[in-house]
């Protein structure tokens, strides 16, 4: 009976350690966009029951004193280099419609314990067992190394663009250049605003570390990361420019589609042409 109290105790205790963190104006204001973005990512289609995961790198908004010694221990098995990053992330299982109006119930904010043996869930991730995202590994790698290669963009988008999934299966897929080349020509905005294009990732396991390191490869050429059979993910300053990276790519995709589906080859733009819209990059 007094143990059940005590562990009651320590719970509720914690409870409030999380409640209590105070959230800097800046992760307040990229909460609210994750909130409004998940909501173009359900009109969309492209969330389809707990489809997709969000992250944002908030280290830099947090000092340790703010952080440490909140919310229970997870063990967990992180590369040395992350110990003591600050992470939002959407939760396993969770449904990203939810983050419309109760982010609190489908994220959460963890602090990587400065051994990089576990985390502490130190916001948000209010249902009982709520745990981060399966593809956490995933997140956290590429985090890392943004940090090192790209430290402005914090923000990492996960989704299942319907236009872009069905190219996957095309046979465009299997060669990466004619695959951009073909997204480029429909539409003068597809070459201005993803220039490096889109990375063509043979498919693999969700979850895996497999998967983050061929995506980790990718993101030092493109802009745009489709996983064969599987979705996108992109990086961003914020989260609505990780979104307009895949809803630009997805344009071109959707726009050759609907030429096939009409029954003809579209004429595109020409080389002069595309070459004449690199002044814009």
């Amino acid at each position: 009976m007094i143990y059940l109290f005590i562990k009651q105790y320590n719970k509720a205790k914690e409870k409030m350690n999380m409640k209590s963190l105070k959230l800097p104006l800046e992760v307040k204001q990229e909460l609210k966009r994750v909130s409004r973005v998940a909501g173009y990512l359900w009109n969309r289609e492209w969330a389809e029951r707990n489809a997709g995961n969000l992250s944002i790198n908030f280290t830099s908004f947090f000092t340790k004193e703010e952080v440490q010694g909140r919310g229970e221990f997870i063990p967990y098995d992180f590369p040395k280099e992350v110990a003591g990053y600050i992470i939002f992330v959407t939760g396993a299982g969770s449904y990203l419609r939810t983050l419309i109006d109760d982010i609190e119930e489908a994220a959460c904010i963890i602090y990587i314990n400065e051994e990089a043996t576990g985390y502490h869930i130190i916001w948000g991730g209010n249902p009982e067992g709520f745990r981060p995202t399966s593809e956490l590994i995933s997140h956290i790698k590429i985090h890392h190394f943004n940090s090192v290669h790209k430290p402005d963009h914090i923000a990492i988008m996960h989704t299942h663009p319907i236009e872009l999934i069905v190219m996957s299966h095309h046979k465009l897929f299997q060669n990466e250049e004619k695959f951009n080349h073909s997204l480029w020509k429909m539409c003068p905005e597809v070459r201005v605003f993803t220039p490096k294009g889109v990375h063509c990732t043979p498919y693999a396991l969700s979850g895996t570390e497999d998967l983050a390191d061929v995506t980790i490869e990718g993101l030092k050429t493109r802009d745009v990361i489709l996983w064969e059979k599987h979705g996108a993910l992109a990086t961003g300053t914020n989260m609505d420019t990780a979104f307009d990276l895949i809803d630009v790519s997805n344009k071109g995709a959707k726009l050759l589609l609907t030429c096939w589906s009409a029954g003809f080859e579209p004429v595109g733009l020409t080389e002069a042409e595309l070459k004449e819209l690199e002044q814009f990059f």
